[in-house]
């Protein structure tokens, strides 16, 4: 049986903006805090430090959970490169 691990990515656009409902949801679907990474900045781009972090972590035996796939970004292209790279490449389950 494989080892699964659970990880959880959040942003938030600023640093006024409130992550706790992004939390929240995140570890009641069973994401340890430990495992939860989180950016405070724009989702135009992913050059974003513990996104980056969080893909060198995740393997094909990874869950990713993120509360909305704004969370994870909001350049349409780049997100479509980024989903592709998590499922196809990396091989990695999101949820």
């Amino acid at each position: 049986m494989r080892d699964i691990k659970i990880y959880g990515y959040m942003r938030v656009s600023s640093k006024e903006q409130n992550e706790d409902r992004q939390r929240i949801a995140l570890t009641e679907m069973g994401v340890p805090e430990k495992n939860i990474y989180m950016d405070k900045q724009s989702g135009k781009n992913f050059e974003r430090k513990q996104y980056k972090r969080l893909l060198r972590k995740l393997n094909e035996n990874s869950v990713l959970y993120i509360k909305s796939i704004d969370r994870l970004g909001r350049n349409y292209s780049e997100l479509n490169e980024q989903w592709r790279v998590i499922t196809k490449e990396k091989k990695r389950i999101l949820s």
